[in-house]
């Protein structure tokens, strides 16, 4: 797999917005993604030294349908912990 298809998009909300100040970031990588993929990944293209990298497996919900209910799709997440000085900016301010 390559490198660059291993994260999908950083994960922005309230919850890890929260966690950033620990220098914790968190990221939607591909399903067949491990952690040695994800580590290898974020070393690559933010040049940044992870500590620890865990992954978590989001179940889909249960959401109402016009004549049933359905599920919206299951995605993996993964929290990677940065040494203490190292930072991703995932936003830029002006």
């Amino acid at each position: 797999m390559n490198l660059n298809q291993v994260l999908i998009k950083p994960v922005i909300t309230e919850k890890a917005t929260i966690i950033s100040e620990q220098n914790k970031y968190v990221f939607e990588v591909a399903q067949k993604a491990n952690k040695d993929l994800v580590f290898k990944a974020i070393k690559s293209i933010y040049n940044v030294e992870p500590v620890k990298v865990n992954i978590v497996n989001v179940r889909g919900k249960e959401r109402r349908l016009r004549l049933g209910t359905g599920y919206t799709a299951a995605w993996k997440k993964a929290i990677v912990t940065l040494k203490d000085g190292d930072k991703i900016e995932l936003f830029e301010t002006k």
